[in-house]
């Protein structure tokens, strides 16, 4: 007999009922395209396509890397949708020079949430007029590291555009690639998630009542198993998001060699960088990383300058060309960013495996949770 309790919980965003509670984080640079993404919405999680960089990976000879990034970023989401009918997500980072043109290919593709991360998401294209931005089908969520950017954006967004975020995803230190946190706060007991959740929940309590809906609390950052997501659940969100698992699975877009990185990582190799665009980044440690820090500069041409905060002038490599080499499986010429415990992945499974070992670890530890009964 099955008892119902066997299950992850769903994860309700506005009018999507997710039988599970889980977003597969986006990851840039090619990690996860429509492949990845449409594997995890088929599985009830939220598959999200990153839109960074694609003009470096597939290049078109007619096209510059800004009209390149918008033809392939309207490609992938297309194709996702083809391989699914589930919920399909987009990940922008509002540091990027394109994100006017990366937002309105989503709107005009409808896509079904845009997470918006690395900076504030406070302004929409100045072609969209306020009653336009409320009428938009897509759901717009902010990734923030604190509960005072969360304060701000509900608030901006409230005043000015009469609509406010769907859910907010909270990211702790813990994560991989760019952190939205200084160097010494990542291992502070005041910055950890643990503490960062119950804040942010109850930050955006006062906008669930002002505009009379629920606002989903996502966790973010180093989120490995399905222990974890129990935890996070009882300190108060709603779902979690996870991409350092989703990197080693078959359908996951990145090259062999990439997946295998963190197959055969141990915990020492799990590093901490100053990336060339101003911020730390957690990654693999590797021969690429270890010649930067040893002061090699790895000359390249700018391409076009992705980064609002990068200056190719100065910086010792292009982070957008390294973390294309490593998508496309070459490391020496590259690295991978990685969440804090890249270290415990051992073996490459498919989407569906991983879900279901997420779903069975929940029940262990749900089960461990429980009065034994006395009889």
């Amino acid at each position: 007999m099955h008892m119902q309790a066997k299950k992850l919980p769903g994860l309700k965003i506005g009018r999507f009922n997710l039988p599970t509670p889980i977003i597969q984080g986006g990851m840039g640079v090619g990690i996860s395209l429509s492949g990845l993404a449409s594997a995890v919405a088929n599985e009830g999680g939220v598959g999200v396509i990153s839109s960074v960089g694609l003009g470096l990976l597939f290049s078109e000879e007619q096209l510059n890397y800004r009209k390149a990034n918008m033809h392939f970023l309207r490609h992938e989401i297309r194709k996702a949708r083809q391989m699914t009918n589930g919920v399909i997500g987009l990940n922008i980072m509002v540091a990027l020079s394109d994100f006017d043109n990366m937002l309105q290919i989503a709107i005009e593709e409808e896509v079904d949430i845009v997470f918006m991360g690395a900076g504030l998401p406070l302004r929409f294209p100045k072609n969209y007029t306020p009653e336009m931005i409320r009428n938009f089908k897509t759901y717009f969520v902010p990734i923030v590291s604190s509960a005072r950017a969360a304060q701000l954006i509900f608030q901006y967004w409230g005043k000015t555009f009469g609509r406010i975020p769907e859910a907010v995803v909270v990211e702790g230190p813990k994560a991989g690639g760019h952190l939205g946190f200084k160097r010494e706060q990542i291992d502070d007991p005041q910055f950890q998630l643990e503490k960062l959740i119950p804040e942010v929940v109850d930050t955006v309590k006062v906008f669930e009542e002002r505009f009379e809906r629920e606002i989903p609390v996502i966790a973010a950052g180093g989120i490995f198993s399905g222990a974890d997501i129990l935890k996070f659940l009882e300190l108060g969100a709603s779902g979690v998001q996870m991409a350092t698992r989703f990197v080693a699975t078959h359908e996951c877009d990145a090259s062999e060699d990439f997946k295998n990185a963190y197959v055969q990582s141990k915990k020492e190799d799990i590093v901490i960088i100053d990336s060339p665009v101003g911020l730390p980044g957690r990654a693999i440690k590797n021969s690429f990383l270890q010649e930067v820090k040893e002061g090699q500069k790895k000359p390249f041409k700018c391409s076009w300058k992705c980064l609002k905060t990068c200056d190719f002038r100065t910086t010792p490599y292009c982070i957008a060309d390294a973390l294309a080499n490593a998508q496309r499986g070459m490391l020496e010429k590259g690295f991978t960013f990685a969440g804090s415990n890249a270290y415990k992945v051992d073996k490459i499974v498919s989407v569906n495996e991983l879900f279901l070992t997420l779903e069975k670890e929940y029940l262990q530890a749900v089960k461990a949770r429980q009065p034994q009964a006395v009889y």
